[in-house]
């Protein structure tokens, strides 16, 4: 397919209520959106890079750069007919792992489009629904965390995770499982620790979580390693995990027992299911996180989480619990056995809201072939 075209769109939407965790509070989500023209169809990518270099190194300002000065010039112009030639164009360009993916990304949807498929079949996907559950910020106090929770509860939610950090971890579990003892709860400390603090770790296996996600330094396999030959709950990595060699380091160290795949955080789809297929091998479950994305990049997530050893719940909530209106339709609606449809159309299975791109979109640029 000759590709004629590329298009970055800097979005911002603000979220319907900030999200806190223990990097901070967010108000808005900032994105780009690709989109990647040839013979009339167009694909969709969402790069899930942040205003700044808090979960990752890269942020809105150096994504853009990287996927103007380098990786569109590698594509626009040319006759790309497969993922593994994308991926093999980029590589000689070392990390920006969310820029990659968000440009790799609408090349799936462009093909899989231009193949009638689904993206969720074009991945090898075997579910029509998937598990899904919600994350919830850090609260102004325990009370406000209950109400938040049971709302959550009642809309239909199996899966609760927490946030937690230094000072608002060990009394709030408690609470939380004091008023339901049998929910799957799980909490994420966004690399909050350190191993100094491994008594609030083994005090927290009283509580029966489902897991611990990313309690140490992103950095820290090692780390991890030994806090998990610690504790019973199971440890997951997600920010420590932004590459198959480093999936391949933290199952060698026994350094935990679950991986969070986020697409956009280990530089796209292709590398998101060698490390699904990776954990698959090892007997070791995996699910998606989220970036809170919109209706693109969540359309994808959804889709990946298809695969088969996507064995728990996601954080791929309902579309209503980001935004007051998303740039693309249709919109993700949870289902009362708590899970979420997997679009059956070809490509991501939504569409680009055009008004509605223009009504949040801050900047703009085209690359149209020249050749």
């Amino acid at each position: 397919m000759k590709i004629e075209k590329i298009e970055l769109h800097h979005v911002e939407l603000p979220f319907l209520h900030p999200f806190e965790s223990s990097r901070g509070i967010t108000f808005n989500k900032t994105c780009i959106i690709i989109s990647v023209h040839s013979g009339g169809i167009t694909g969709y990518g969402e790069c899930s890079a942040e205003a700044g270099p808090w979960y990752s190194a890269e942020t809105i300002v150096t994504a853009w750069h990287i996927l103007e000065e380098f990786l569109i010039p590698q594509v626009i112009g040319q006759d790309i007919n497969t993922i593994e030639e994308v991926v093999q164009k980029f590589s000689p360009i070392r990390g920006n792992r969310m820029a990659k993916a968000g440009l790799e990304n609408a090349f799936w949807d462009l093909f899989a489009k231009a193949g009638s498929v689904s993206l969720s079949k074009m991945m090898g996907g075997v579910r029509d629904k998937i598990p899904v559950g919600v994350s919830i910020g850090i609260q102004p106090s325990i009370n406000k965390l209950l109400e938040v929770i049971e709302k959550f509860l009642a809309d239909g939610y199996r899966r609760i995770k927490i946030k937690i950090k230094p000072g608002w971890d060990f009394e709030v579990i408690r609470s939380v499982r004091e008023r339901w003892h049998d929910i799957l709860l799980q909490v994420d400390a966004n690399s909050a620790y350190t191993l100094e603090q491994i008594k609030i770790f083994k005090e927290l296996d009283q509580f029966n979580l489902l897991l611990i996600e990313q309690p140490l330094n992103y950095e820290d396999i090692s780390g991890h390693s030994k806090l998990q030959a610690l504790i019973k709950t199971p440890l997951c990595l997600d920010e420590s995990i932004y590459s198959l060699e480093r999936a391949i380091l933290a199952l060698e160290l026994n350094a935990c027992k679950v991986i969070n795949i986020k697409p956009g955080r280990v530089g796209g789809f292709i590398t998101a299911i060698k490390i699904h297929d990776l954990c698959k091998g090892k007997g070791i479950p995996v699910w998606c996180g989220g970036m809170y994305e919109t209706n693109i990049g969540r359309a994808g997530n959804v889709a990946l989480a298809s695969l088969s050893n996507f064995t728990l719940p996601g954080d791929i909530s309902a579309s209503s619990r980001y935004f007051k209106e998303d740039i693309a339709l249709p919109d993700f609606i949870l289902n009362n056995d708590s899970t979420i449809t997997v679009p059956s159309m070809p490509g991501i299975g939504v569409d680009i809201k055009y008004n509605k791109l223009l009504r949040y979109r801050i900047k703009h640029q085209s690359f149209p072939n020249k050749g």
